[in-house]
């Protein structure tokens, strides 16, 4: 599939993989509509490309009620969305007998049902044009677990669950699905994750600050996303992990067990 001239809606966009996803998608001509809380940061993306087909809309992934207004207002500015990339969320770092239950709920509802809320609304669009790609971003940890991570895997986990099913219910309409799992990427994801409290770390993570680089993640998403793969495993050698839970379960908790994972 071209993704030229698309009408391809990012949450998640302000930072990290979202906002360098719409810098590539830029390049290959799609039309964006670029959500995150940040409002100024969309802007700030916007401005860097005057001639280019951008949309800001702002908005925060747990604002339920609003979920249906947001999804109008989305297919309002090209008449259409043609490809929902499913970005937007929280990770967190703590460990489950230090976790307010508050703090798991929390991540659940925003990786997790702020995610299904929204595709749910932009569903009815997509069976009416008998086309629509949904491209939700998990993570490896939605594959397998890693200490301090529960409420996060948890809520990929569950990611992968839903979306494998909307695969099977709507193929029929023309809907795909791929999920994008990354490893460690260099990004804000440590820095922002949430602590036993709600606060956030604040400070970057030793295999994040190490992971792999924007400018070689992307072009792999954006490859998935060309090809409707319905998932795709990208980062460096944690990816091996993917089939030591399949095989070989054990050796991979005495191994995760070992790493640096905090």
């Amino acid at each position: 599939m071209s993704l030229h001239n698309k009408v391809i809606w990012i949450t998640g966009a302000s930072s990290g993989i979202g906002e360098a996803l719409a810098h590539a998608l830029v390049a290959k001509n799609s039309r964006l509509i670029i959500s995150a809380r940040n409002e100024a940061a969309l802007q700030a993306i916007k401005t860097n490309y005057p001639s280019a087909l951008i949309e800001v809309l702002p908005f925060d992934l747990l604002d339920f009620d609003t979920t249906p207004a947001i999804v109008a207002k989305a297919i309002s500015f090209y008449g259409k969305v043609d490809v929902l990339v499913n970005n937007g969320g929280i990770s967190q770092r703590s460990l489950i007998a230090e976790t307010d239950f508050a703090v798991d709920k929390k991540i659940m509802d925003v990786d997790y049902f702020g995610t299904i809320a929204l595709t749910k609304a932009l569903l009815p669009h997509f069976i009416q044009n008998q086309s629509g790609h949904y491209v939700t971003v998990t993570s490896l940890m939605g594959k397998f677990g890693s200490p301090y991570r529960s409420g996060y895997c948890a809520a990929k986990h569950a990611l992968h669950g839903y979306f494998d099913v909307m695969r099977m219910e709507h193929e029929k309409d023309g809907v795909a699905v791929t999920l994008v799992c990354p490893g460690f990427v260099q990004t804000n994801v440590a820095i922002n994750a949430l602590t036993a409290d709600g606060s956030p770390q604040i400070k970057n993570s030793e295999t994040t600050a190490n992971g792999m680089l924007l400018a070689d993640f992307i072009p792999k998403m954006v490859r998935a996303m060309e090809q409707k793969k319905f998932e795709v495993y990208i980062g460096k050698k944690e990816v091996l992990g993917i089939y030591l839970k399949r095989f070989l379960p054990k050796y991979l908790h005495k191994v995760v067990l070992k790493s640096k994972v905090n």
